[in-house]
């Protein structure tokens, strides 16, 4: 039981450490933002940046979802826990042995929800101006999840569909489990970016907390 205790005061303690503590925004950067749900976390990223030419339909090379989504303007990518997401469908709860099992090395999805505008400021959303260098590392980082492009070059799709019309599930690299959460994969995809963001997080308030320190500091 000591052990145990020892092990949730250390992650919950990273998530008090902020790292890239040095990062200011870039003015008239790459616009991307931090949105949650309270339990989870997303990196929502332009759908076509002009400052670096990536294009996110263009990368899933899915033919139905650019005729569904080529007039939105932003997505949102979220790594987790495959029982978790799929569970979670219809508006259920998933139960306490999904619980039980996503502590362990387990399957992964991506989960990806389009925008037709900048997501709403509020509570849950952190909007960031970062360099074109900075966004080219978030996206190697969602690069990274995605599970590799098929034999015609698209990025495989789990289900496409998700909790609404606007939003479905991508097939991905990885194991989820106790030591590397949904809001962790967020974290890391700050870090390597260099964006402010906890040391380490498996909860969901410090990912914002930190993000929102560095937009208090820009205004």
């Amino acid at each position: 039981m000591a052990a145990f205790v020892a092990f949730i005061f250390l992650l919950l303690s990273g998530a008090a450490v902020p790292v890239n503590r040095q990062f200011r925004q870039t003015p008239g950067g790459v616009p991307v933002f931090v949105v949650s749900n309270s339990a989870h976390t997303d990196l929502v990223l332009p759908l076509h940046d002009p400052q670096t030419g990536h294009d996110w339909l263009r990368e899933l090379n899915q033919p139905a979802l650019t005729t569904r989504f080529g007039r939105y303007s932003y997505v949102g990518f979220g790594w987790g826990n495959e029982g978790f997401f799929l569970g979670s469908m219809g508006g259920r709860t998933p139960g306490p042995g999904a619980v039980l099992r996503a502590l362990l090395p387990s399957r992964t999805l991506v989960h990806a929800r389009f925008y037709r505008a900048a997501p709403d400021s509020g509570a849950l959303v952190v909007p960031l101006r970062v360099s074109a260098a900075q966004y080219q590392r978030l996206v190697a980082h969602v690069q990274a999840a995605l599970a590799a492009p098929d034999s015609l070059g698209r990025r495989p799709l789990r289900q496409p569909a998700g909790y609404g019309g606007a939003d479905f599930f991508l097939r991905a690299r990885g194991r989820y489990h106790a030591l590397r959460t949904c809001n962790d994969w967020t974290t890391h995809g700050l870090r390597r970016a260099g964006v402010r963001a906890p040391l380490k997080s498996p909860l969901a308030s410090p990912v914002l907390y930190q993000a929102r320190r560095t937009a208090s500091a820009a205004r």
